[in-house]
């Protein structure tokens, strides 16, 4: 391995690094618009407070739980707390065959490792204890995500058996989803959404910001994707962004087509989700596929969108930003796709493709809802009744987001 080269793949990772960053933003521009006026600096403080936790939970746990070095094949590992500083040339040119320096390898993946906590955060929204979603972020990020994500990235058991998960259809994205399903199951609905008379729409104060939202985190996929090739391979990173980009086109198609079916109205909020569900549902085989293969991928993910979403609120599962959908349903099919389309398809890799959605869903979700269960029987978990009509950031911050006046605000003057 030549140094320029080295440094070639290098400055991608970093790159790449800073575009998974830039997805933090594109949640919460996202998850602000998809909520009610509010409840904005509420979601706003969980982003910032999520990807804080995150980074400082995986660099003091999570990135040795995932990445044990050791017991390749097995269910669990830890290196130990902290991360180690190796000397000269073993932490750069000879890591990880050159393509990237052991701090960078920390750096990128601790990105990844927020993220699953974010879906969540949209998931609950308008109605859960800041201080209980807190202590749920932090033992989430730190222990559940690195253990379920060694199984397959850090050389455990998944990984002997052929499991693929090229960028986390499965091991990010459907993770979140499993974590939020637990937990909107334990929370319950806002108030007025699931009543005698119907399934009442709570609508989002701001598409625009959810739309810009929804673009950052487009933007930010190149990244998500492009560096999971993990070095700066040309034909490969090449083919990945073209997969990624197809997928996401498509799944807006897709979502376009069968919300109007549904609701016999153009809903800007599916076909803002229709995108991110083709891009969850590339993101397991983003490397595999050819451009054919990944439209019909996203293509479907958008179409899984509005049934998805009609789904959940028949369940009366209330989710304000259609997390579940985007990221549990839609992880689930991507990961499956891989059995299906690719290089990687057949039988038998399909069913292996199942065994691992099924082991990864089973454990998120029972130590989800346990935690989740746990936090409920002592702290609490929901706002009450008045704080929730109040809204959050009066009642979780003393401050709002806007100051321009609207229809049915709180007169913020006579707070104090």
């Amino acid at each position: 391995m030549s140094d320029s080269l080295f440094t070639a793949n290098n400055v991608w990772m970093l790159v790449a690094t800073v575009l998974v960053f830039i997805m933090h933003l594109g949640f919460a521009a996202l998850e602000s618009g998809f909520v009610q006026k509010k409840n904005v600096v509420n979601i706003l403080f969980k982003n910032t407070m999520i990807i804080s936790i995150g980074l400082l939970t995986y660099c003091l746990v999570g990135f040795n739980l995932m990445y044990p070095g050791v017991n390749e094949g097995g269910f669990f590992g830890f290196a130990g707390f902290g991360l180690s500083n190796p000397e000269g040339a073993a932490g750069l040119i000879e890591y990880a065959d050159g393509g990237y320096t052991y701090w960078t390898d920390f750096i990128f993946q601790a990105m990844f490792a927020a993220t699953a906590a974010t879906i969540v955060s949209g998931a609950v929204a308008e109605r859960i204890k800041l201080g209980s979603f807190l202590i749920f972020t932090t033992l989430f990020v730190a222990i559940s995500y690195p253990i379920t994500g060694m199984w397959k990235w850090g050389a455990g058991w998944l990984d002997a058996m052929g499991f693929y998960d090229f960028a986390g259809s499965t091991l990010v994205h459907s993770v979140g989803g499993w974590g939020a399903l637990a937990a909107i199951i334990l929370l319950g609905a806002r108030k007025g959404k699931y009543t005698a008379d119907g399934i009442k729409p709570i609508p989002g104060h701001s598409m625009p910001l959810a739309a810009v939202g929804v673009f950052l985190l487009w933007f930010g996929w190149y990244g998500f994707n492009g560096g999971s090739v993990l070095s700066a391979d040309p034909g490969l990173v090449s083919l990945v962004f073209v997969t990624t980009t197809l997928a996401a086109a498509a799944g807006a198609v897709g979502a376009f087509i069968a919300s109007y079916g549904l609701f016999k109205s153009h809903d800007l909020s599916m076909v803002l989700n229709g995108v991110l569900g083709g891009l969850v549902g590339i993101t397991a085989g983003a490397d595999l596929m050819t451009p054919t293969d990944a439209i019909i991928i996203g293509f479907i993910a958008g179409i899984i969108i509005p049934f998805s979403v009609v789904m959940f609120d028949r369940l009366k599962l209330d989710d304000p930003v259609g997390a579940t959908s985007v990221h549990l349903v839609c992880g689930i099919w991507g990961t499956l796709a891989v059995g299906i389309f690719g290089s990687s398809a057949g039988g038998g890799q399909l069913v292996t493709q199942l065994i691992g959605i099924l082991a990864i869903g089973a454990f998120t979700f029972i130590f989800a809802f346990a935690l989740m269960y746990l936090l409920k029987a002592t702290i609490g978990i929901r706002v009450s009744e008045e704080e929730e009509i109040q809204g959050l950031d009066i009642a979780e911050h003393d401050m709002h987001a806007y100051e321009i006046p609207f229809e049915g605000a709180v007169d913020f003057s006579l707070q104090k």
